[in-house]
């Protein structure tokens, strides 16, 4: 007996993102945008800056049918030039080409193949890059191509059209500096502008250069903590995605301290990566907009 029910109608998962001036009739276009295409809406946030005058939003929307991201991002054209919009729109199961340069520690890296592993990221890595040979063990362990691209002051500007290189022929969408000890070069920030992510310990006062958490032990910093933020050509400065904090006490040696940094870096730079890869993370000038 033939079923009764209706045909199953198959549906794309997109993410829509977007900023511009605010002004009246924003929501409303958008939103009769996915009426007319028989949008689901499964989440919407939105914020509106009074500062910088800007609106920013995030629709997840399950469209029926066959339509494709490419499909949607045309026909949406004509309304975001209408509202002097900036936007992007995925398929929200896409994972992002992310690209992982690393040195010599590995903790980061480490963290960031695991929840890859798992499931836990919607993150590809194609390649990991690396100035030193350290990493080419744990690439293999995961079965990730490894690239040892030493950087010297005379090859540097070598080295850093070889990862260009590689960015462009992996389709990379995402950069990740897990502990990169290598400061890019203003050309190479640009290049990367919005698509490249650092992260930095943070310390309540700040220490700089050679072992910070050796230094930080020694004035008995009772707050360790880390910093994800977009890469510019202000080291260390780009906007900021994610910080978090991890409290230490007297009880902590110079090694403790070092472990404590490690785990919270890891735990900032993995929520910055799931973020932006889920397309939750708008520039807002020098700041940033997190739809968690």
């Amino acid at each position: 007996m033939p079923s009764l029910a209706p045909p199953t109608i198959a549906a794309g998962d997109f993410v829509l993102i977007l900023s511009c001036p605010d002004r009246p009739g924003i929501v409303h276009a958008v939103s009769g945008f996915l009426v007319e295409h028989g949008g689901n809406i499964l989440e919407s946030q939105q914020f509106g800056d009074r500062l910088s005058g800007t609106f920013f939003m995030r629709i997840d929307v399950e469209v029926p049918g066959t339509t494709t991201a490419d499909q949607l991002r045309t026909e949406f054209a004509p309304i975001a030039a209408e509202f002097e919009m900036r936007f992007e729109l995925w398929d929200a199961r896409a994972p992002y080409r992310t690209l992982i340069m690393v040195s010599k520690q590995l903790h980061c890296l480490n963290d960031l193949l695991f929840r890859t592993s798992t499931g836990s990221l919607q993150i590809d890595v194609p390649a990991i890059v690396s100035n030193h040979p350290d990493a080419a063990d744990m690439a293999a362990s995961y079965g990730v191509p490894f690239f040892h691209v030493p950087v010297t002051p005379d090859t540097k500007p070598q080295a850093e059209a070889r990862l260009l290189e590689l960015v462009e022929e992996l389709d990379v969408h995402l950069v990740v500096l897990a502990r990169y000890m290598q400061v890019l070069s203003d050309g190479l920030c640009r290049s990367l502008a919005g698509r490249a992510i650092n992260i930095h310990h943070s310390f309540l006062p700040s220490f700089k250069g050679a072992k910070p958490y050796h230094q930080a032990y020694d004035r008995g910093v009772k707050l360790v903590g880390a910093t994800a933020h977009y890469v510019t050509a202000d080291l260390d400065e780009g906007p900021i995605i994610e910080q978090d904090i991890m409290r230490v006490d007297h009880g902590y040696d110079q090694d403790a301290m070092v472990g404590a940094g490690r785990d919270v870096e890891a735990q900032v730079l993995s929520r910055a990566v799931r973020w932006h890869s889920q397309s939750r993370v708008l520039l807002n000038g020098s700041r940033t907009v997190v739809f968690r």
